[in-house]
């Protein structure tokens, strides 16, 4: 692990080896753990580079990359949520945190969802971000697999791009990387609702009110998980449900005071919040 003075935000920052692959990571702050994952295609900065160090205030945060995703190698395996949270296990466990919060945004979240699921002992509190679904049918039509996933000559130039250019190990690789993801979309057949109702960590699902999923999709996952009821009369659900106004998917990572006071909330609350 190192510092980077050039980035006085960024505390320390490694690479740890786990099943095969070799997982980059940054650390922040200090206190209860709290694991930081982009989306697809997306790097630490280009959708944390405000939130993070609001969060690292009061919490010990780990920015993670997947696998082929900014500083992360690719690995001659194809991307799957199974695999990812798999990488997220190894890295806390070389990390020797036993247990920590997960926010993660679009396919970030599902990683982390996937986790959860595979290792709950790991996953104290879970915040999925952007995208929220358990299903492809989830997505708005133009959105679900089969209706055109973008080219790499689609996103040339675009902040994604950029983004991986600025730091990835192999930038001539980026073809590779949005193939992986298409595959990644193409191939996920969604978790089944006694798997969603299995989930153990409370959960809080953060969708734009203009995001890629059907809002009453994300209702049906909330409700799956214990939400939609009479709090007055039964009590707070453990797991909550966030629509952000006038937000779309990308929007939302521009949503920084929104998400910080959102995601502590959730993560931290008070006696009173507590269900």
């Amino acid at each position: 692990m190192t510092n980077d003075p050039s980035r006085p935000w960024d505390a320390a920052r490694g690479y740890a080896n786990v099943n095969n692959l070799t997982m980059y990571y940054e650390i922040h702050g200090e206190g209860r753990p709290l694991v930081l994952l982009p989306g697809a295609m997306g790097t630490i900065e280009s959708c944390f580079a405000n939130l993070m160090p609001m969060l690292a205030r009061t919490r010990r945060v780990i920015a993670a990359e997947l696998q082929g995703h900014g500083r992360t190698p690719d690995v001659d395996r194809p991307l799957s949520y199974e695999q990812m949270g798999d990488d997220l296990a190894g890295l806390l466990l070389a990390l020797d945190i036993d247990v920590a919060d997960f926010v993660g945004y679009s396919m970030g979240g599902a990683a982390a969802f996937q986790l959860a699921l595979r290792h709950p002992s790991m996953v104290r509190r879970l915040v999925v971000a952007g995208g929220t679904c358990y299903r492809p049918d989830g997505l708005y039509p133009e959105m679900q697999p089969g209706s055109g996933s973008p080219t790499p000559e689609d996103l040339a130039g675009s902040p994604w791009h950029q983004a991986y250019l600025d730091v990835a190990p192999d930038p001539a690789a980026w073809p590779t990387l949005v193939a992986r993801v298409g595959e990644l979309d193409a191939g996920f057949a969604g978790w089944s609702a006694d798997e969603v109702r299995s989930l153990q960590a409370p959960t809080l699902l953060m969708i734009g009110d203009s995001d890629i999923v059907r809002p009453e999709h994300t209702m049906e996952m909330f409700r799956l998980l214990g939400g939609g009821v009479v709090g007055d009369l039964v009590g707070l659900p453990a797991s909550q449900l966030a629509v952000l106004p006038g937000t779309s998917h990308v929007g939302l990572l521009e949503r920084v005071d929104w998400l910080h006071s959102m995601i502590t909330g959730f993560l931290d609350p008070t006696k009173e919040d507590e269900p």
